[in-house]
């Protein structure tokens, strides 16, 4: 008898992260470092070993490199097993062709051969770019009880943003009647995560459709979900009304690294009840000196603090000397902040230094931009990166001492 899972989820891990802009030059979306300690993609694979799916499927394509090296064998999630565990799914040569995944379909569809070893009754959909805690196992105990084909994990979001989303029209008992992608005027706030749960031998089979259309642009929110719709399939809509956070623009970053501070953070990565686990360097205690300030922010360890630090998320191994002030910004690991030097509402990557007196982003305030550096470059001393400067390279700039 063969051995099967009852579901394997699919991490749509691929993403270019365009509207990252510098974070995104060489890694992966999933890969940019997220509050502290974290990495995007740690909060889906979390979900998944929480909820028991213990078989991952991780699509990656642009910039893998350090999303593959930052899995590796799965075990930070417990996902290291001898059957199922996580791996890593990249485009290859078939005998007939080889391509890039053409889209979200596509690429679910050219890794058909890994889902069906499993042979399993469901099949879990996921992007690899939000940030939330969900207990899949719940979606698909509704999506057993409504007997659907097709369930889609929806949130309401503000009508004024409707238009962004794909957005689901639904019936009282939550059957969805229409499915309307990113519509100009919304009937609807309820909103697809882009999650969903499939019986497996229907999603195969749509799938297997969806790839002999020559029209089709092999995308779900696109083709794949309103073929289902068209054809009369059972659609259901599940409720979620937790956090979740689409982490795909610089302001959506830094909102949600906010959103972790405070006494009662509006999202908690500390609930010891649902654990989100990553892959952490090892690293000293932070060291915080004698006149530092730090107030309502998150330092971890290895940080080595001796300024200022007021309303910031700061990664493994920053450091900020004598004098240096950083306030309402995101510093990820191993960035040094010199002395005398000054970063305000920005988001600094990693090993990153900020030369002496230099003065990087402005204060918060109506209209002004977040500054963002790339990683690896220098900021030289006394230069000034203005607020919403989006820098990639070794900085010079105009100098504050004229």
């Amino acid at each position: 008898m063969q051995r099967k899972k009852e579901c394997v989820a699919m991490l749509l891990a691929g993403g270019q992260g365009s509207r990252l802009y510098a974070l995104t030059n060489n890694i992966a979306k999933p890969a940019v470092a997220f509050g502290a300690k974290y990495r995007i993609i740690d909060f889906p694979l979390s979900n998944c070993i929480n909820s028991g799916i213990d078989t991952v499927g991780v699509l990656t394509q642009y910039q893998p490199l350090e999303l593959n090296e930052y899995i590796g064998n799965g075990q930070p999630w417990d996902l290291d097993r001898s059957f199922g565990g996580v791996h890593i799914l990249s485009p290859y040569q078939a005998k007939k062709k080889s391509s890039w995944f053409e889209g979200t379909a596509n690429a679910i569809y050219q890794n058909m051969q890994f889902m069906k070893k499993y042979n399993p009754d469901y099949v879990l959909i996921l992007s690899g770019d939000h940030i939330y805690k969900m207990d899949y196992a719940a979606m698909i105990k509704a999506h057993k009880a409504t007997g659907a084909d097709c369930t889609i994990a929806a949130i309401e979001v503000p009508m004024s943003e409707a238009s962004r989303f794909g957005i689901l029209n639904t019936n009282p008992d939550g059957s969805i009647y229409e499915f309307e992608e990113k519509p100009k005027v919304p009937k609807s706030n309820l909103a697809s995560m882009g999650i969903y749960v499939f019986t497996a031998s229907k999603l195969f089979r749509y799938l297997e459709d969806d790839e002999k259309n020559p029209d089709s642009s092999k995308d779900f929110g696109k083709d794949v979900l309103p073929a289902m719709l068209n054809a009369g399939e059972k659609m259901y809509s599940y409720r979620f009304n937790g956090y979740w956070k689409d982490v795909g623009t610089i302001s959506s970053l830094w909102e949600s690294n906010m959103d972790l501070l405070g006494e009662a953070p509006a999202f908690d990565v500390g609930d010891s009840d649902w654990k989100i686990h990553s892959r952490n360097p090892l690293a000293p205690p932070e060291y915080i000196g004698q006149d530092a300030v730090v107030d309502n922010s998150l330092v971890a360890l290895g940080c080595e603090i001796e300024g200022t630090v007021v309303n910031s998320v700061l990664a493994t191994g920053v450091v900020v000397e004598r004098g240096a002030v950083v306030k309402d910004s995101v510093i990820m690991a191993d960035t040094v902040i010199k002395q005398g030097a000054r970063v305000e509402y920005s988001i600094i990557d990693e090993n990153v230094t900020v030369e002496e007196n230099a003065v990087v982003g402005k204060a918060r305030a109506k209209g002004v931009g977040i500054a963002v550096l790339g990683r690896d470059i220098t900021i030289a001393s006394g230069a000034t990166v203005a607020a919403g400067e989006i820098l990639d390279k070794d900085y010079k700039g105009e100098t504050n001492n004229g």
